[in-house]
C-alpha cells in the first residue's frame, strides 16, 4: 500500500495543505496516521477520499455539509454531480481511473473505460479523459505516489484498447500516404504513438508502426527497401541533452529526403537549428492537425 504526505495530497488535489489540516481538525474529514516524527501520513483510501471531497468542494458544496456525509454518500454524490454537469464528467472519470489504478482493479478500470467510450466515442475518450489521466499519472510519479507496477498495469490496459481500435479500422487504399511510426531507443511510452497510429489510419493513411525502443538503423534498413512518405515519433522520457540533440541530428542525416515529425513534452528541450526535414509539433492542436492531415501553419 502506498503512503502519501500532506504535500502530496496538496499536489494531487489542488487543496492547500493548510486547508486540509483545518478540515481534519475542524470537520474530522480524515484521520491520518502519524509517523514517529509526528508528521501526517495518508494511505490509498485517504487519497481517494480527499479526491472526492476536493471534487465536491470545487463544485459548490460547503465543507461543513460534506463533513456530515458518510464515505459512501460522498462517493455516490461525486458520481451524481458529474453525471448532472457534463462539463465536469471528465474529471469524475479521471478520478475513477486513478482509484482503479491505485487498487490494481482491472475490472473497474475496464468498466470505466467502456462507460466513457459509450458516452463519448473513442477519439474523445482518449483526448478528454485518457490524456488528462496520463498527465495526472505523471504528477503522481513526480510525488512518488505511483509505483512502476501500477503505471504499467494501467498503460497496458489502455494500450490493448488502442490496438483493438486500430485493428477495427478499414485498411487504407493503395496509393495513400505511407507513415513510419516509432519510439527512439530508451523510450517505452507507447500510448501516444498508438493514438497517432489510430488517427492516421482513421484518416486514410497507411501506417507501419515499429513500436518502442527502436534503433535508427532499423528504420534506415526499412526505408531503403520500402516507400515511406513520413516518419513520426513522440518523446516523453527525459533523455540527456546531448543524446536528445544527437538523435534529432541523426534523423536529419539518415533520412534527408523524408519529412520527420516529432511531438511530446521533451521537444521543447531540443537545441536549434533543426535539420531541414524535421518538424516539431509543439501542442496537442498541432498534433491533431497533423494526424487529421491538415497543414500545420
Amino acid at each position: 500500500m502506498n503512503s502519501f504526505t500532506i504535500k502530496d495530497l496538496e499536489s494531487l488535489t489542488g487543496i492547500k495543505a493548510h486547508t486540509i489540516r483545518i478540515w481534519e481538525q475542524r470537520y474530522n474529514v480524515m484521520r491520518p496516521k502519524r509517523k514517529d516524527t509526528n508528521h501526517r501520513v495518508y494511505d490509498n483510501g485517504d487519497l481517494k477520499h480527499i479526491m472526492r471531497i476536493a471534487y465536491l468542494y470545487r463544485h459548490g458544496y460547503k465543507i461543513s455539509k460534506i463533513a456530515m456525509m458518510t464515505d459512501e454518500q460522498i462517493k455516490q454524490l461525486s458520481l451524481e454531480e458529474g453525471g448532472q454537469k457534463g462539463s465536469h464528467l471528465h474529471q469524475v472519470y479521471i478520478n475513477q481511473l486513478v482509484e482503479a489504478m491505485i487498487d490494481f482493479d482491472q475490472t473497474k478500470f475496464e468498466k470505466i473505460f467502456h462507460n466513457v467510450l459509450l458516452r463519448m466515442g473513442f477519439e474523445q475518450t482518449i483526448l478528454k479523459v485518457i490524456y488528462p489521466y496520463m498527465e495526472r499519472i505523471g504528477l503522481l510519479w513526480l510525488v512518488d505516489c505511483v509505483i512502476p507496477a501500477q503505471e504499467h498495469f494501467a498503460a497496458n490496459i489502455i494500450r490493448k484498447k488502442l490496438m483493438v481500435a486500430i485493428d477495427g479500422l478499414d485498411l487504407p487504399k493503395e496509393g495513400d500516404e505511407k507513415f513510419l511510426l516509432f519510439l527512439p531507443e530508451g523510450e517505452f511510452h507507447e500510448v501516444p504513438l498508438l493514438f497517432t497510429h489510430y488517427m492516421l489510419k482513421k484518416h486514410g493513411c497507411a501506417v507501419v508502426n515499429f513500436g518502442a525502443n527502436v534503433p535508427l538503423e532499423d528504420l534506415s534498413f526499412y526505408t531503403e527497401r520500402k516507400q515511406v512518405d513520413h516518419i513520426y515519433t513522440h518523446i516523453i522520457s527525459n533523455f540527456p541533452q546531448r543524446a536528445l540533440d544527437n538523435f534529432v541530428r541523426d534523423l536529419g542525416r539518415l533520412f534527408p529526403g523524408i519529412p520527420v515529425t516529432i511531438s511530446g513534452p521533451q521537444i521543447v528541450r531540443i537545441t536549434p537549428p533543426l535539420p531541414d526535414n524535421v518538424t516539431l509539433l509543439m501542442s496537442m492542436e498541432e498534433v491533431l492537425q497533423y494526424v487529421r492531415r491538415k497543414v500545420v501553419l
